[in-house]
């Protein structure tokens, strides 16, 4: 009942959608002026053809004057040509700068998220939006708009000739224009019904390919192949039965159109006839009012059955632009309200009564109170779910806490500059992320003021160096999507580089040797020591050995926390840590 009662026509999307035409007026500008070109020249033609049959053929028989007139056609034929190439030229011109803009703005506005809308929303759902729901868009200004804006002016043109011509032949005419205009307004209703179907199964194909391609070894390792190909199946069907949707309405909206045309063109026959075998004069020149009033009708409802396919255009725009807005419209972005662009790391980490809840009061962390003295090593044990990597991803900043205060030194985290706080922290995950880049490329992640030297200085510090310069073109040689080239250790060793040569006060690291082999588990273990000194770490430990050598062990456990100490000293307290060293700690290393 809801979408009955909206308009056929979202005319507030496609207001905001020219504000992003403002800098490009000049383009709009000259193609409407070609446009204008058009609507003039064309519904002149019949004109001068009608007067031509009139004076040169059933007249005169002139055939000089005739050649003239017809070298005058072709020539008005080539300019309405040159009008037509100008016009489509900066249409697209238009819409191309058009959405250069707003898919800028918003990768940029999608890149601010917080981590909480990525984990909600699939990764296919924002590539549909930032890629294909944008090519829709475009097709508003390179095919939709300055189109129906002839349209519509070759329409009026042509109605005001007839009527100059001959005003009650028009008026037979135009008979079955409201039967069209009818037609027209339930089509629109259909298509719009249809298009908003067809937006919705083109975002869950993208997302289905997305996902199955991203995790292919997981489907061919459980044998899932058939499984997913028959699910691919059924989605893929319902998109295609939403896009038979959209041509079954346009597959009875057009021959409607046809007919009503051969309808025109048949009252004008039957009256003109009727006319002239009743002595009635239709014209004074009956002959050559036929012929352009014929080519007339042809040309008007060409650009009625023109306008309907360019709202077609219009309105799938404008629903993929209605799901643009609204992700332009999310109020997912971390504040960025602190305005300290330096300060003293080398200060105590303070967290006070500190709760965090992923969904509404589902408390992760609760009344967490710890301190982290400067260039200490902090290491967080506890069970899965205990809420180690939610300590960590709060200090970053990748989601926002409920209730307490993060300080460092005296300063809340909240009221110091996002970028300048995540410049001095550095993250090694468990699970490495690499782009389908050059190995330097992924190392600097493109900041140009990291040097080669820094680089290869780094990765002799890791002990990466050797292992890089075996490789076809060494630093600058591509690894592939998600670094699948290299080995899980290999991938890793890159990351440490990456943390070393951004040179941050505080690093966090995720346990990064518990899925490698012994070899790149000794090269890590040793980057790992180099790479602590003089900085402030906090470890997420999986192994006895990482915890033995860290300066301070903290125990949570179900998002508080338990104990804190030397790993000597939480032995001998004989409480949760002792019980979790004996059950995990132990039971790994052996």
């Amino acid at each position: 009942m809801g979408d009955t009662k909206k308009p056929i026509f979202d005319f507030y999307i496609l207001k905001r959608l020219f504000v992003y035409v403002n800098p490009y007026k000049k383009y709009l500008f000259l193609a409407f002026i070609f446009t204008l070109g058009l609507a003039v020249v064309s519904p002149l033609r019949p004109s001068i053809i009608g007067n031509m049959v009139d004076e040169y053929i059933e007249k005169d028989q002139n055939a000089d004057a005739l050649w003239l007139w017809t070298m005058i056609i072709i020539g008005m034929l080539v300019l309405e040509a040159v009008f037509q190439f100008f016009t489509t030229f900066f249409a697209n011109l238009l819409a191309q700068s058009v959405i250069k803009d707003i898919r800028i703005k918003l990768f940029k506005h999608v890149m601010s998220f917080k981590m909480k809308y990525f984990d909600q929303t699939p990764i296919g759902s924002v590539v549909t939006r930032i890629v294909s729901d944008l090519e829709a868009i475009s097709e508003i200004f390179s095919q939709g708009l300055i189109n129906m804006f002839k349209d519509i002016l070759v329409l009026l043109t042509i109605i005001v000739w007839m009527f100059m011509s001959n005003s009650m032949l028009t008026i037979f005419v135009l008979l079955p224009i409201p039967l069209l205009l009818m037609a027209t307004r339930i089509f629109a209703k259909a298509m719009k019904k249809a298009y908003q179907k067809e937006s919705v199964e083109v975002n869950r194909l993208n997302t289905f390919v997305q996902e199955r391609l991203t995790g292919m070894s997981i489907l061919q390792l459980f044998n899932r192949e058939e499984v997913e190909k028959e699910r691919f199946a059924k989605i893929n069907a319902r998109h295609r039965q939403a896009h038979v949707d959209t041509i079954w309405a346009n597959s009875i909206f057009f021959p409607v159109v046809e007919f009503l045309t051969s309808l025109s063109i048949a009252f004008l026959i039957v009256f003109s006839a009727w006319s002239i075998a009743s002595g009635l004069s239709i014209s004074a020149d009956s002959t050559g009012t036929i012929v352009k009033f014929t080519l007339w009708v042809n040309m008007l409802y060409r650009p009625i059955r023109q306008l309907a396919d360019k709202f077609n255009v219009l309105q799938r725009g404008v629903v993929r632009a209605e799901r643009v807005f609204k992700t332009l419209d999310r109020d997912e972005v971390i504040q960025d309200a602190g305005e300290i662009k330096s300060l003293d790391f080398q200060k105590d980490i303070h967290f006070d009564k500190v709760w965090f809840a992923y969904q509404d009061e589902d408390w992760v962390l609760k009344d967490i109170n710890l301190t982290i003295k400067p260039n200490q090593t902090v290491a967080f044990v506890g069970a899965t779910g205990a809420g180690k990597s939610s300590i960590v991803n709060l200090l970053s900043r990748f989601y926002e806490y409920q209730k307490g205060t993060i300080t460092i030194g005296e300063t809340d985290i909240r009221d110091i500059d996002l970028t300048y706080l995540r410049k001095n922290i550095s993250i090694v995950l468990q699970d490495v992320f690499l782009f389908s880049d050059t190995i330097m490329n992924n190392i600097t992640l493109g900041d140009r003021s990291i040097s080669k030297a820094q680089v290869m200085e780094a990765a002799k510090a890791v002990g990466a160096h050797e292992f890089i310069m075996k490789l076809p073109n060494n630093y600058e040689y591509e690894i592939g999507e998600r670094g699948g080239v290299l080995s899980t250790g290999q991938q890793q060793l890159l990351a440490f580089i990456r943390a070393y040569v951004f040179n941050p006060h505080i690093l966090i690291l995720d346990e990064a040797t518990s899925s490698v082999d012994n070899e790149s588990e000794e090269l890590i273990q040793k980057a790992t020591e180099q790479l602590t000194v003089g900085r402030t770490s906090i470890v997420i430990a999986h192994r006895l050995s990482t915890i033995q050598r860290a300066d301070k062990i903290i125990v949570l456990d179900q998002g508080r926390v338990m104990e804190g100490g030397s790993h000597q000293e939480l032995l001998a307290k004989d409480g949760f840590y002792k019980n979790l060293y004996e059950k995990q700690f132990l039971g790994n290393e052996e």
